[in-house]
């Protein structure tokens, strides 16, 4: 019973959320001592409110979740776990964030997390993933949220460098998942939701892809130019890119899909490594400049 619980929450995507909270709260400037209690409340509030909206999505597409061969064995579909139970879960999770934050964080966190979980749970999940092509661009803002999160976590407003990390995951999210999306495209079209791959078929899905990890690269450049990072931060970003470019050029050359899963999964490597990278160079700079 705890493993479909724990399953509810998918553990994978959520550790790549408090990855990336992790960092926006290191990041972000502080005065005095560092609020190490303040940031690890402000991570059980994020990985609360985000596995609760995890959960939910779970529940809203149960019946989809059911059809599809890379969703079927989930807790729902599977009856591990009683709908009702999974309910009381997703509601008692996203109630004890949002007391978490509020308690022990700040309002602006609190509230910037109910809007994350709103915006996948119920704007994503029940109205644009079933509407719209574009469903993965609009519906990615709610999954760009964790690093401004952890900003907000420390400095208690947003600010523009907050934004700019936002950003990188917001270009980020498409070329990933269309990625995925190529590959199950069948079980997409199979349940009636019009990914990209279905509506507009698989060339013009690549050609995307490529084009939004070219931007992609270019927006990665943008820490460096606000001075936010350094050299060791920049050659990463360029190095990280043009891989990811020449993955989605791969993609777009080759009639096939073989290699979607490929590309897919350097986007995850990508994302995680473009954040340690920007940590790093931060505070090999912060220590150079103690000396």
């Amino acid at each position: 019973m705890f493993k479909s619980y724990f399953e509810l929450t998918k553990p994978k995507v959520v550790a790549l959320i408090l990855l990336t909270a992790l960092i926006g709260m290191l990041l972000a400037p502080y005065s005095g001592d560092f609020p190490y209690m303040r940031a690890f409340m402000g991570l059980i509030g994020i990985w609360l409110g985000s596995a609760a909206g995890a959960a939910f999505n779970h529940i809203i597409d149960e019946k989809i979740d059911g059809k599809m061969q890379r969703t079927n064995s989930r807790p729902l579909p599977t009856n591990a776990l009683p709908k009702k139970n999974a309910l009381i879960f997703a509601c008692a999770m996203a109630l004890a964030s949002v007391i978490v934050l509020l308690l022990y964080v700040n309002i602006l966190t609190a509230w910037l997390t109910i809007i994350s979980m709103i915006g996948y749970a119920i704007i994503y999940t029940i109205y644009l993933k079933r509407s719209t092509p574009q469903n993965i661009v609009w519906g990615g803002a709610a999954g760009a949220m964790p690093p401004v999160l952890g900003w907000v976590t420390i400095t208690g407003s947003v600010h523009a460098e907050a934004l700019l990390l936002f950003l990188l995951i917001f270009i980020w999210t498409p070329p990933h998942f269309w990625a995925l999306a190529i590959k199950r495209r069948e079980e997409y079209k199979k349940v009636d939701i019009p990914m990209l791959p279905v509506t507009h078929g698989v060339d013009f899905t690549k050609g995307q892809i490529l084009l939004y990890t070219i931007m992609l690269l270019v927006v990665s450049l943008f820490p460096f130019i606000i001075r936010m990072s350094g050299l060791i931060y920049l050659v990463a970003a360029v190095v990280l890119g043009i891989i990811f470019i020449y993955h989605a050029w791969k993609l777009h050359a080759n009639p096939s899909d073989k290699n979607a899963m490929k590309t897919f999964g350097f986007s995850i490597f990508y994302l995680s490594a473009l954040f340690l990278f920007l940590l790093i160079d931060h505070y090999i700079r912060f220590i150079v400049r103690l000396f």
